[in-house]
């Protein structure tokens, strides 16, 4: 087989990927590639058994095409979810399915020198016990907070390694390709692709979290920046209240609305005395399970909580009020771990569009919340192997025996 075969077999496969099935025309249309060409790449890719007929597409008129979709077991990704505390990891198939259970691993990345060492650990020993064979793992992709340079493969925040590249560290020790990227962007590609703003042309996905992280659709692309750090939502200065970010500087977004502070919030009620459904001994020592214990409350209507998320909520929309004015998106979509609160958001965001947006801007900007919650940075982290499958050999599917069939 020659290597231009192989390149246009991995943009077919990747194109499936993102778009479940597809037609052969459609194919051709995105993967530029002449209708004959796809055809024959599409034969070969059937009688190798590495994509199945799916069907026929809805009738448009005149011939229904056929449907072609990726055989779930093809190959797997690993997908590594990271924030500051906690880190999960899942392995899929390439129907985006969990074959293993999500495990999470308690991983404090602040002051932890010896933090990139136990990660590349963790994914080994995980990928051991499931028992699926490292030549059948197209790769790691890994989301993760901080200032991520995914071409350099460098977090310049957390998880420093001797020679600078953590993704070279972390493929060495497991013996699969990784790749890594801002945990932001990253849910923000999740939610491109498959969620809420799926081939939108302009969105800003908020990703609620310990810090209020952001990720930018523009253009019908993944904004990064120059040197990949766009997005540090949470650390624009919009408070004088002389409290101390993480980032250093004082008066930032996360220090009056990230999850950390309504959890530091509930606690000061609870102590004095407010009264609320929140147990009195809330889990201080686990902010996860506190965030959740929080949520709860608010949706079976604990006046307190919701109190907690509506306030954080409406000093989010004063940040988002900034984004409106700036770029002009055609969504504001909520996400990651906070999303699971659902619409209580959507009103104190929308009061505070109302006060500090110019109405023209926010006229027709939508505020959607995420169906893929928490699980958006796992999904973004498969889709950070597949956005990357032309770049590396791991992960190309041996041939298998299957019935031959014709695509005409």
């Amino acid at each position: 087989m020659t290597e231009k075969n192989v390149l246009y077999k991995k943009r077919i496969i990747k194109e499936l990927y993102f778009s479940n099935n597809s037609s052969c025309s459609d194919l051709s249309t995105r993967t530029h590639t002449s209708l004959p060409l796809v055809t024959k790449m599409l034969n070969e890719l059937l009688e190798e058994n590495v994509i199945v007929e799916t069907g026929y597409a809805p009738s448009t008129g005149g011939r229904r095409p056929l449907l072609y979709s990726l055989r779930p077991d093809v190959f797997y990704v690993v997908a590594v979810a990271m924030d500051q505390y906690f880190t999960r990891m899942v392995i899929m198939d390439m129907q985006r399915r969990p074959v293993t259970r999500v495990k999470e691993v308690e991983l404090s990345l602040a002051n932890h020198p010896g933090a990139a060492q136990s990660l590349a650990d963790n994914i080994e020993a995980y990928v051991r016990e499931s028992g699926i064979p490292k030549k059948d793992i197209a790769g790691v992709g890994i989301g993760m907070p901080g200032f991520v340079d995914g071409k350099k493969g460098v977090n310049y925040t957390f998880l420093d390694v001797a020679d600078g590249s953590l993704t070279h560290f972390i493929t060495v020790r497991t013996g699969i390709p990784t790749f890594i990227e801002n945990d932001s962007s990253l849910i923000a590609l999740a939610e491109f692709r498959f969620g809420a703003a799926r081939n939108r042309n302009s969105a800003m996905v908020i990703n609620l979290g310990w810090g209020i992280g952001l990720g930018m659709i523009l253009n019908g692309e993944i904004f990064r920046g120059y040197d990949g750090f766009a997005g540090e939502f949470s650390h624009l200065p919009l408070f004088s209240n002389n409290k101390l970010c993480s980032c250093g500087k004082s008066g930032c977004l996360e220090t009056e609305a990230s999850l950390l502070v309504v959890v530091s919030r509930a606690e000061e009620g609870i102590r004095n005395g407010r009264v609320t459904l929140l147990d009195r001994h809330l889990p201080a020592a686990n902010a996860d399970k506190a965030c959740r214990a929080v949520i709860s409350a608010a949706e079976k209507g604990d006046k307190f909580a919701v109190e907690l998320l509506s306030e954080a909520g409406y000093n989010i929309g004063r940040g988002v009020a900034i984004l409106i004015h700036l770029l002009n998106p055609e969504m504001i979509v909520l996400s990651g771990r906070g999303s699971s609160a659902g619409r209580i958001w959507q009103t104190p965001i929308q009061q505070a569009l109302n006060e500090h947006c110019i109405p023209r801007l926010a006229a027709n900007v939508s505020i959607e919340i995420s169906q893929l919650g928490i699980n958006a940075e796992l999904t973004g982290a498969a889709a950070l192997v597949m956005e990357n499958y032309l770049r590396h050999e791991r992960g190309r599917p041996a041939a298998a025996a299957g019935k031959k069939v014709k695509v005409t």
